[in-house]
Formats: structure tokens, sequence, C-alpha cells
């Protein structure tokens, strides 16, 4: 080939095109009127011969200097990865709620890749576009500079089309061969909506990292090839067109994979994940305004945009059907214990995946959620609770109105328990963990709010009051003198028989609270702990003080142990066992131990 070797005998094959096309010129005699004519009378056959060869030149130019992209160079750098990184939210702790949806891939905003090469056109005007495209040099200066060469000599003699369809042949080759290597698979739009959940999810972190590399770099270094080599050589935007027919096919299909997610089914668990595709578009669009700035690029610019407005709906649909989700979640089997229902950990982990997602959802979240519950003939409705609220911004107003509907549904769960002291004990559980959620979460609590959260406070502890007053009234109860004395007689004042009977109640119920009450469990630690003190500051002194008065008749009768069966300090061991999820004679042998 002429340009793989000396450079003068290129410069010499170049002066000869441009002598014959200037003879051509002066003859008014060009090769497009030629074959136009179909007369081979005036044709040079000297220029066909040319052009033929410059073209096959053109074509080996092009091959001896493409290829795929290099690995490195298909990667952002350290400090951009690091900042990606750090944007991470805690949506892989999200349990059931998110799917594990792996927040660890969500773009940054805020890292913008730096600039190497040469500038691109920015239509846009945007500075966040300008400093985070990164070109590359596909190909060597020297190599730009001869195909450009041939380029002017074969769009000047009418072989535009020769030419741009020898260019389009071997760039789309190299941009699909660097496609594949971002992972990117040929997907039908059908074939991404009937993945499973899990596969999608994987296809969409790679899909967002994938989405950067080929806007910010490898469509954008496939533009300043373009420009380099065909900018300025005829009126029309030859340029343009090259890099459009170049880049077109990929394009479209990595973004009809985005398109594809927008119009699935929605579903809880894919919230996140259509939140990260909306977060990496929306940092990605005015990268996309300026890549494909060209008029026949509009149908990407278009079908971007449409794509983003999509997710923005099919995000604002999901959390209204996650609303309703949850005021109907339908189980009626009660979780053992009265411990923390799996819908109230699901609810409360995804509101808070939510509030991670508060810029987005703030933007895209603008109408209050729609209240109208079917319970309207309940005094109790959800509609209720809610209507003194309603001056918080609309994200805020979502998210306490999803707790309102979960306190609604569980304490529909609590009438399941035919224990009363259980169905308190259920809703303290539960409305707590609310509690903990809501303060373990510097984002939700600052949208719930202290007012809110401080009414929340007030339903756990006032279910703990329930808790008490229905189990341990009757107990305390036992206690008391009325109806121990007896009036007028010769003895001390005290009816041994009744006071035989009311130890014996009260070692009953004790029994059967203390054995019933030990298999319930309070998770948290701390509140396990305080409404254990708060049990032993009514009952010990009680108990204590009944002892002390009364014990001397008893064991002055026949058989005292068979009612006196607790000491002072067996109540206080006995009430360690209470809400530990086990059988007594487990909590027996631990303390044993």
């Amino acid at each position: 080939m002429i340009f793989d070797g000396d450079r003068h005998e290129a410069d010499r094959y170049l002066l000869a095109v441009d002598e014959i096309q200037r003879s051509m010129s002066s003859a008014s005699i060009s090769a497009t009127a030629a074959a136009a004519d179909g007369g081979n009378d005036k044709v040079n056959s000297a220029i066909q011969i040319a052009m033929a060869r410059l073209e096959d030149e053109f074509r080996n130019i092009l091959l001896s200097h493409t290829a795929p992209i290099e690995e490195d160079a298909l990667t952002d750098n350290p400090a951009a990865a690091a900042a990606e990184s750090s944007s991470s939210t805690s949506a892989a702790e999200s349990s059931t709620a998110a799917a594990e949806s792996g927040e660890e891939d969500r773009l940054s905003s805020s890292d913008p890749i730096p600039r190497t090469g040469s500038s691109v056109s920015n239509s846009s005007g945007s500075y966040r576009s300008t400093s985070s495209i990164k070109e590359l040099d596909l190909i060597p200066e020297l190599a730009v500079y001869d195909l450009r060469s041939i380029a002017e000599r074969m769009i000047s003699a009418g072989y535009l089309r020769e030419c741009i369809q020898v260019y389009g042949s071997v760039r789309k080759s190299a941009v699909d061969s660097s496609f594949r290597r971002l992972g990117i698979e040929k997907l039908s739009i059908g074939d991404i909506q009937r993945l499973e959940w899990d596969a999608l999810e994987s296809k969409i972190r790679r899909w967002i990292r994938a989405a950067k590399v080929c806007v910010r770099i490898l469509f954008a270094s496939e533009k300043k090839l373009c420009e380099q080599i065909f900018d300025g050589i005829e009126t029309a935007a030859v340029d343009e067109a090259c890099f459009v027919e170049t880049v077109k096919g990929p394009a479209v299909q990595l973004f009809n994979f985005a398109e594809a997610v927008s119009i699935s089914r929605r579903s809880p668990e894919k919230m996140f994940k259509i939140l990260d595709l909306h977060d990496a578009l929306v940092d990605l669009m005015p990268d996309i305004e300026s890549v494909f700035d060209a008029k026949s690029a509009d149908s990407i610019r278009v079908q971007a945009a449409e794509i983003l407005s999509r997710l923005a709906e099919a995000a604002r649909g999901i959390l209204s059907e996650f609303e309703n989700a949850v005021l109907r979640e339908p189980s009626k089997i009660p979780v053992p214990g009265g411990t923390i229902h799996p819908l109230t950990r699901y609810v409360m982990n995804y509101i808070s995946l939510i509030s991670d997602y508060k810029q987005t959802l703030i933007e895209l979240i603008m109408s209050k959620p729609s209240t109208g519950s079917r319970y309207s003939g309940d005094p109790t409705t959800p509609d209720m609770e809610f209507a003194e609220l309603e001056s918080k911004p609309p994200l805020a107003l979502h998210l306490i109105w999803i707790i309102v509907i979960l306190q609604f549904n569980l304490d529909g769960k609590s009438k399941l328990y035919k224990d009363v002291s259980l169905a308190h004990l259920f809703m303290m559980n539960n409305v707590h963990y609310i509690v903990q959620k809501v303060k373990g979460s510097m984002e939700l609590r600052e949208m719930i709010g202290d007012d809110y959260l401080r009414k929340l406070t007030g339903k756990f502890r006032q279910s703990a009051t329930n808790y008490q007053r229905a189990t341990w009234v009757g107990v305390l109860y036992c206690l008391r003198d009325e109806g121990l004395h007896v009036s007028g007689s010769f003895s001390s004042g005290v009816s041994k028989s009744a006071l035989r009977e009311r130890f014996k109640s009260f070692n009953g119920m004790f029994e059967e609270v203390h054995r019933t009450q030990a298999t319930w469990l309070i998770p948290d630690t701390q509140l396990r702990e305080e409404l254990r003190i708060s049990i032993s500051e009514h009952l010990i002194p009680a108990y204590r003080s009944f002892l002390g008065r009364f014990r001397s008749h008893i064991e002055s009768g026949r058989h005292p142990e068979n009612y006196i069966k607790y000491s002072v300090e067996d109540l206080e061991s006995a009430v360690l066992d209470f809400f530990e999820g086990c059988p007594v004679s487990q909590h027996s042998r631990k303390r044993s131990q």
C-alpha cells in the first residue's frame, strides 16, 4: 500500500490526483457527470483508477489503526471511581425491602471525569458536560492526516458515498467490539422484560457503568475522530453524518435497555434500581445532548429524554402502588411471641432507602398521597390521623402516610391475638421498631419531623402501659388487703382461709404469666430491660409489703410452703425470664450455668 511506505511516494500520489482533478475541472468534466451521462468517452479512466486506489488506501489506514479501546481506557479515573463508591447508599442492607438492590453502583454527579484531547463542540453550554467528557485519540495524528487527505480528494471527486461507506464499515466494527467489552448484550425489549429480577438488577448495575463510558468516552471519541477527518471538507455536515451512522446502532441498543426497564411491570423492589437509572440518565443528559448535538441525532436525544420521563413516572407509580400494598397487606397469621412483624421490617427498610434518594424523589414527587382509604366507616381510619400533617412537603407526606397505614394494618393484625396483653406487646414492639428506624436515619428523621416522632414514641409507650394494665392489674389485685380482715373476731383480725386463697390465687396467676410471657419476645434489649424494670417496680414492692404483713399468719399454720411459694428474690429472678422468646425451663438452665 502506498501510504504504508515512503511518505514522499504518498505525497506524490496525492499531487497526481490533484493534477487529474484540476484537468477534469478545467474541461468541465466530472466523474459524477460522466456516470450520469453513461458515456465512457467523457470519463477519464485515470480518476476512476485513482479513486479506487484511494478507497483501498483509506480502508487500509483505518484497519491498520483501528482496534478496540483498551480496557483501562474504558474505565473512570480513580478519583471518579472513589467518588462513585462514596455515593453508595445503604441499599445493599435493604433486606427484603429492595431485594438487595446493590446501590454501590450509583453514579456520582459531583466528580466528573477530567477531559483529555481536543475540545468537543457543546451546544448545551453545560459545564458539567464539558468537564465530564473524556475523549481519546483513537487513531495516531499522522494517520488522521492521511485519512483526511484522502477523504478530501474522494469527496471533491464525487466519491462521498464510497468514502463514508468504507469509514462506517470499519469504525462500526471497532465500536461494536468496544461495546461488547463493556458487557452490553444484544437483547430485545421483550427479552429484557422477561428476565428474572435478580438477573435484571445485575444488568442494570452493569448498564449504568457502561452507559457512562459509552457516552463520555466511546461515542465522544468517535465524534472527535469524525471531526478530525471530515470537518469542513464540504458544506454539508459530513462529519456529523459519519458519526451518527457509526454509533447509531450501539446507541439505540444502549438506550433500548433503559427503555425496556422504564416500561416494565412495576413492583416495589424495582424502585431503587429505577431511581439509579434515572439518576444516571439525569447525570448523562448534558453529555448526551453535547455528543449527539447533530440534527441527524435528534432521535437519540429524544429517546433518552423520553426514557428519563418514563423512569420518573415509574418511580411515582411504584410509590403509590407500594402505599396501597402496605394498606392492604393481607396476612392473617399472628407472629409468634408478639415480635416485630415481617411487614414492619420490610416497610421501614423500604422507606429508609427511599430517604436515601431524598433529593431525586423531592424533584419527582410533587403531589400529596391519595389518602382515600376504604375504611372510612372505621373511627380509627388512617385518614383522620393523617389530616393534621398536610402542611408538610409532598415526599415527607408520602413517607408519613406509609407509616400511618402501616400502623393501621398492624392494629388489625394485633386483633388476631387471643391474649389482649400479647396484642399490646405486639403493637409496642412494632411501633418501637418504627421509631428506632426513623431515629437511625438522619434523612428520614428530618423528613418525618420531631413532632410526629414524639407522637410515635407516645404510641409505643402507651402500648407498654396497656400491656402492663392488661397483665398485672389482676395479679396485683391478689395482693390487696381488702377482704382479708374479719371484723369482731377474737383472732388477730385476719381470715387465714381468705389469706391462703389469696396466696394461691397470686401463685397461680403469676405462674401462668411467667410460663406464658417467657415465650413472648421483645427483640430490642433496651426496651426489654425497661419493661422488666417497670414490672418489677410495680410487682416487687407490692409483694414484699404483702408478704411482710401476712407471712406470719401463713407460717403459723400447716404446710406454709403450699401457699408462700415465692420469696421476693424468686420473683426478682423470675421477672428476668420474661420476653426472651423461649420456655421457662430454658431460662432456668441459663441461670444455672
